[in-house]
């Protein structure tokens, strides 16, 4: 999820309008709703200074609003938290030992987000089984989902491409 997608997602859990929390970040008021709208549909990147303010009044670390570095401990933690709230997944601790717990019958949990994790789950189990070696588990991971055999996949294209093409599509209209 991208900062912009985090701020509105957080914005909308704390039931404030576009217009509030740029009006509350020091966005003239006239303008304070597109200014959001802006930073929120991506068109515009926030600025460190603009996501502390942003995190500031939403009452949120700034972590929680910037697409995550899963290499430091801080940053992994959020990517878990927006795990959470993007795909119904929860921490349990279950005889000493802390769980991610994904249940399918959640209306948060995609049922698509399920299957993958099962299909995870039965790689990593063959594996600590000694029924595939690391070498083979590394491979169905880094190459997922092309080695996957207990689902089938569409092929889509990158975002990167699908947006170029929407743009020139737009272009040709006018």
């Amino acid at each position: 999820m991208a900062i912009g997608e985090r701020i509105r997602f957080i914005r909308n859990l704390r039931g404030f309008t576009q217009k509030w929390l740029g009006a509350a970040v020091g966005f003239p008021e006239k303008t304070a709703d597109i200014r959001m709208a802006q930073y929120e549909s991506g068109s515009r990147t926030p600025k460190e200074d603009l996501v502390q303010a942003v995190a500031n009044v939403l009452e949120v670390s700034p972590l929680a609003l910037k697409v995550p570095d899963i290499d430091s401990n801080l940053g992994f933690i959020h990517t878990l938290f927006a795990i959470e709230d993007l795909h119904g997944c929860n921490v349990e601790e279950i005889d000493g030992q802390v769980h991610l717990v994904f249940d399918v019958k959640k209306p948060s949990t995609d049922p698509q987000i399920f299957q993958m994790l099962m299909s995870w789950s039965k790689q990593a189990e063959k594996f600590r089984n000694g029924e595939m070696t690391k070498e083979q588990y590394d491979q169905w991971r880094y190459t997922y989902p092309r080695m996957d055999k207990s689902q089938h996949f569409v092929k889509v294209m990158p975002q990167d491409l699908s947006n170029v093409i929407v743009k020139n599509l737009e272009k040709e209209k006018k």
